[in-house]
């Protein structure tokens, strides 16, 4: 079976205000780069800190040097152009919001640089425990394909999935090569898809659900060809200031997650509401695989209780057994850096306490 951290971590945290300021003057040309460099180090040197200190087994930097989790594939990229693409709607008990991905894929991509190799070089330098990097879902260039503009360099989406796969593919084989044994795949893109409108949106788009749940899934399983290194997926249901973007459960895409992506070896689930359905689909993961329930929510400042998590953890071990499992929270708490979740610094060091205090003491 695949490596378990017991008590493991999505990957963003909150930015502190300190970093933002100090990126929005880096940026406005006020502060110098080298003078950046170090604010932006002292920060995550305090993420990775409060991570250790709280107890969680495994550690990231909270992609505090990145403007979201998507700059692997959006920061560095030829072939895109700033044109709005298609409409995302983000929604909540009380707003509703619509994203437009700022640009369009209109030729052939590639990257410019690889942008994780510094942060995985300093992180494995800063910490005592073990480091995992995050990379997004090369199936997430869904946002921004346009049936009329992307066409004249890919036939289909699927085409310029292959390209993007590849791009991610490149950035895990370097990182292994710097000894990182930990990579996890962040796609929103397989979690929305329960969600009809979102299914509709792609299927306009020229993107059938069933040929994105059969090729679409071998495609994104190629990232994961990496010897030495234990590739998760963490399947999310969207997260930008406390919104998303589907609720549904796993019934429609258990099957063909868990029996195409055998590349990895590490599912971490959304289960931190009844957007996320009940347990059962569980019972279709395959016995070599490991899960990691993510029952503590990062989108709300609401402290769950101990007791509470080890119900659902011994609810969720019927379909699995225990051995198999592990503990995070839902999602991360910034997935980009102008949508943090409407919590707090304090609540979410409490959270990620409460993920290793209940994980150590069920396993």
């Amino acid at each position: 079976m695949a490596q378990i951290y017991r008590a493991d971590v999505i990957g963003s945290l909150l930015r502190p205000r300190y970093l933002t300021q100090a990126r929005d003057a880096h940026a406005a040309g006020q502060l110098p780069a080298p003078e950046f460099k170090r604010i932006e180090d002292r920060a995550v040197d305090q993420a990775i800190a409060m991570q250790e200190g709280v107890g969680l087994d495994v550690v990231t930097d909270g992609e505090l040097r990145r403007f979201s989790f998507l700059d692997q594939i959006v920061g560095e990229i030829d072939g895109v152009s700033p044109i709005e693409a298609a409409p995302i709607h983000f929604k909540s008990a009380t707003h509703d919001w619509v994203w437009h991905n700022p640009f369009t894929v209109t030729g052939k991509i590639s990257q410019r640089r690889k942008l994780t190799i510094e942060e995985f070089a300093y992180n494995r330098a800063r910490a005592t425990k073990p480091v995992k990097v995050t990379l997004p879902s090369p199936l997430l260039f869904y946002t921004a394909w346009s049936p009329t503009l992307s066409t004249a360099a890919y036939k289909d989406p699927y085409e310029l999935f292959i390209d993007a796969a590849a791009i991610v593919h490149a950035e895990a084989r370097a990182l292994a090569d710097l000894g990182c044994t930990y990579i996890q795949i962040d796609a929103p893109d397989i979690g929305s898809i329960v969600d009809p409108e979102n299914r509709d949106l792609r299927e306009e788009l020229g993107m059938p659900t069933e040929r994105t749940l059969t090729e679409g899934l071998d495609i994104f399983n190629s990232v994961a060809d990496v010897p030495g290194v234990t590739f998760a997926v963490h399947v999310c249901k969207g997260n930008n200031m406390s919104q998303w973007i589907s609720a549904g459960g796993y019934e429609s895409t258990a099957q063909a997650m868990f029996t195409r992506l055998t590349n990895f070896g590490v599912f971490l689930l959304e289960y931190d509401d009844e957007r996320s359905g009940s347990f059962e689909p569980l019972a279709a993961v395959p016995d070599d695989k490991a899960i990691v329930l993510g029952l503590v929510s990062s989108k709300t400042a609401t402290l769950e209780s101990p007791a509470q998590v080890t119900a659902r953890v011994n609810e969720a071990a019927k379909y699995t057994g225990l051995d198999r499992l592990a503990l995070s929270t839902q999602c991360g708490f910034s997935s980009t850096l102008p949508g943090a979740n409407l919590t707090t610094e304090d609540v979410q060091e409490r959270k990620l306490e409460l993920v290793a205090e209940v994980a150590h003491s069920i396993w």
